[in-house]
């Protein structure tokens, strides 16, 4: 909405406010009546749908500082606040509107085109008196065209469990006054941001709605991390596994399992891929990557102790940070 419309806007009666209201009022004010007149609580509701409408605008302009001032300034001269008569005893002039802007008559600089253009008006390059040079300006008695604006985002959160952030759910999201219902998609993770196309404030003069912007928490699960699509975690396996070889099972987020084999030699880090054990999205299920993790036991009996003592000594002067001295020195 532009400002040759405000005239005939009463802003603050449409919020129920003062007009000295402060901006904690405004916005309080605000949020009641967009909850009361939401389309979501009023359907095929059209008296409520232009309430909710009205509510919006008067909002946007209210809680701007700057486009407040104008506002407050244009009401003024609608009702009898400012003249363009040319002045004498009774009547003001042009001093009376400039003062609405911070100016004033004395000698003070007033900006003309800033001014106009508050109000509406295009400059246009003219001739005057046949002379090239100075231009007028196309005003129309506030007649020109709004440009439409969208209006502002809103931001939120949301704290899904993991199974909800892997299997995606449906959720309630309340932000700005409003309660909005939305699907959150699998997958999501922890920091991710969703846009809701078009659930922010209303736009102006006809333009699009903001968006919503929900940032997405996800609680941490004792064995699965969301990576990517992928799900990942830690398989941890015995020193024999890990050194002859095994076939060992692995648990699935869903309650069944599979079974993976160890080859003979793998090291504490090596990561296997599991094709299609991962989260079920539209295009197909991902992948569930395991980290094998050699499990070091913290108490050893006796004769586990000699055990291990016995394998050392069959291992002979094998050293398996010789090549890591060796390369640190290069």
């Amino acid at each position: 909405m532009a400002s040759q419309d405000w005239m005939h806007k009463d802003f603050y009666a449409v919020l129920g406010v003062a007009k000295d209201a402060d901006s904690d009022t405004i916005k309080k004010a605000y949020r009641s009546l967009a909850k009361k007149y939401h389309p979501d609580r009023n359907p095929d509701d059209a008296v409520a749908a232009e309430k909710f409408k009205e509510v919006g605008e008067a909002y946007a302009v209210l809680s701007d500082a700057k486009d407040r001032k104008q506002y407050d300034a244009i009401r003024s001269m609608a009702s009898g606040g400012a003249r363009f008569t040319a002045g004498g005893a009774g009547g003001g002039g042009f001093e009376d509107i400039f003062s609405m802007f911070g100016g004033g008559s004395g000698g003070q600089n007033i900006d003309i085109d800033d001014l106009l253009r508050q109000f509406g008006g295009q400059p246009s390059p003219t001739r005057r008196g046949g002379q090239p040079g100075g231009f007028s300006f196309g005003f129309g008695g506030f007649g020109s065209q709004p440009e439409p604006r969208k209006g502002p985002d809103v931001l939120t959160n949301v704290r899904l469990g993991f199974r909800q952030a892997v299997e995606g759910d449906t959720v309630e999201l309340t932000a700005d006054g409003r309660t909005i219902t939305t699907r959150i998609p699998a997958g999501v993770h922890d920091g991710q941001k969703i846009r809701l196309r078009g659930k922010g404030r209303p736009g102006r003069a006809g333009g699009d709605n903001g968006d919503m912007v929900v940032t997405v928490h996800v609680d941490k699960h004792p064995v699965y991390a969301i990576d990517g699509t992928n799900l990942r975690m830690d398989l941890p396996v015995t020193l024999k596994e890990a050194a002859l070889g095994a076939t060992v099972e692995v648990p699935l987020l869903d309650g069944t399992s599979t079974r993976v084999k160890i080859k003979a030699g793998t090291q504490s880090g090596t990561v296997m891929r599991l094709r299609g054990k991962g989260i079920k999205l539209k295009k197909g299920a991902s992948d569930l990557l395991v980290t094998v993790q050699v499990a070091v036991p913290r108490r050893l009996s006796a004769q586990a102790k000699e055990a291990l003592e016995a394998f050392d000594a069959a291992m002979g002067d094998t050293d398996p940070r010789a090549a890591l001295r060796k390369e640190a020195a290069t």
